[in-house]
């Protein structure tokens, strides 16, 4: 009997066969966190040992409230420069780098076949790199650094089988609503996800990122899609180390196999308060809103920007909307101002955040006041996500953000394509 891709690479860290269902002990190739380091100090302080066991491994990267919004931030982030430096610590990037998925991946960690877990739950997005990666608490993770080893199990795997090219106006943000919306925040709990099919080669690396990022917000242990050569030639000049791609057997055996013709597919948006309440955006039309955000971990990079850049360019936002765009990272900020992306976002009346979590999770840049509204290519909608927990969060792609930052209300961007 065949093995999936989560079976083939847990039982590769395990040292022997598993299968769906087993808890096995095993030491992961890279660890992850964020500001939130600063609470995994002190846990890791209370376990008492001095040293981490092996710093070389550990990824940390300033990026949810930087520059730092109030004292308290300020001070968390004195408390993990220092830790870093005590701890002799050398994959450290400061706050001037971007959201921590985005520079993970630009400098070299994700890759295919590794094994990573992180402080986080979108640590899932390194799986379009063909890599088993995983989010965990705070205290799981100071654990590992204390001891280099993690117990898990071996999750079941769920297919989505994709075929079909995507209608005009349609992207990987609306596939991955219309997944979540049809199968519900809860369908793939503790599972591996696999996209796959003859559509899933056809996607671009950011928009595999963006489907395995928010395989998260359908329960996921993790998200994979095949290595091919798109992701190699991507790592050629990035790699950190060599790598061994892992995938399935094709008798391997699944839970479900969920099937979707990507041509049928319509723009989509999550409605407050869950990401699984989705409609098509046709059911929204004329949907008014006061804030629109373009970019974070899950919809940041040049595409995303480019086609926003492309509706707004030559217009103006509407006057009604304030429209905050944030690039993934330092090195998607600089590409898309080289290329005139920003100058055109700017231009048309939207605010450019520096690179970061910002808005995304409600500490500060943009931060909604009671009975606002806000359209947004983030990931999560939650009550109180952005803000006020009497505001509401609406989900959609960068194009029908764009597109409805021009009319003030949620509308179709096939119009403007």
């Amino acid at each position: 009997m065949g093995k999936t891709f989560a079976e083939k690479c847990l039982g590769h860290k395990a040292a022997k066969p598993v299968t769906a269902g087993e808890v096995v002990t095993i030491s992961p190739d890279y660890l992850l966190s964020h500001d939130n380091s600063a609470a995994i100090i002190k846990e890791f302080h209370e376990l008492g040992i001095p040293k981490v066991k092996d710093p070389k491994k550990i990824v940390i990267v300033l990026d949810h409230i930087v520059p730092a919004a109030a004292e308290k931030y300020a001070q968390y982030h004195k408390e993990i420069r220092e830790f870093i430096a005590e701890q002799n610590i050398s994959n450290f990037f400061d706050i001037h780098h971007g959201i921590c998925h985005q520079v993970f991946c630009e400098n070299g960690f994700a890759l295919p076949g590794k094994l990573i877990l992180g402080a986080d739950s979108h640590t899932t997005s390194y799986g379009a790199f063909g890599a088993f990666s995983a989010g965990i608490g705070r205290s799981e993770l100071a654990s590992v650094w204390a001891t280099d080893e993690i117990w898990l199990r071996v999750p079941e795997t769920l297919k989505v089988e994709m075929s079909g090219k995507p209608q005009k106006g349609v992207f990987a943000k609306d596939i991955i609503l219309k997944i979540i919306g049809d199968n519900g925040a809860g369908r793939a709990n503790y599972m591996s996800v696999e996209f796959t099919g003859p559509a899933a080669a056809d996607f671009s690396l950011a928009s595999r990122i963006v489907l395995a990022n928010m395989a998260a917000e359908m329960g996921a242990k993790n998200g994979y899609f095949s290595p091919d050569d798109t992701v190699f030639t991507w790592l050629n000049k990035r790699a950190r180390e060599n790598y061994e791609p892992v995938y399935s057997d094709s008798d391997a055996v699944y839970e479900s196999v969920l099937v979707y013709d990507l041509s049928e597919i319509e723009p989509q948006v999550a409605c407050p308060h869950t990401v699984d309440n989705v409609k098509p955006v046709s059911m929204l039309d004329g949907k008014a809103f006061h804030q629109a955000l373009i970019g974070t971990c899950t919809n940041g990079r040049e595409e995303d920007l480019e086609v926003a850049a492309f509706i707004l360019k030559g217009k103006k936002v509407h006057p009604s909307v304030r429209v905050l765009v944030i690039p993934a990272s330092r090195a998607e900020y600089l590409n898309a101002m080289r290329t005139g992306i920003l100058e055109s976002l700017s231009e048309a009346g939207c605010v450019i955040l520096n690179p970061g979590c910002g808005p995304c999770l409600g500490a500060h840049q943009g931060v909604l006041a009671s009975g606002e509204i806000a359209l947004s290519t983030a990931n999560r909608n939650f009550r109180g996500r952005m803000g006020s927990r009497d505001s509401e969060i609406y989900l959609a792609s960068p194009a029908t953000v764009a597109a409805s930052a021009l009319e003030g209300k949620i509308t179709d961007p096939r119009k403007y394509l």
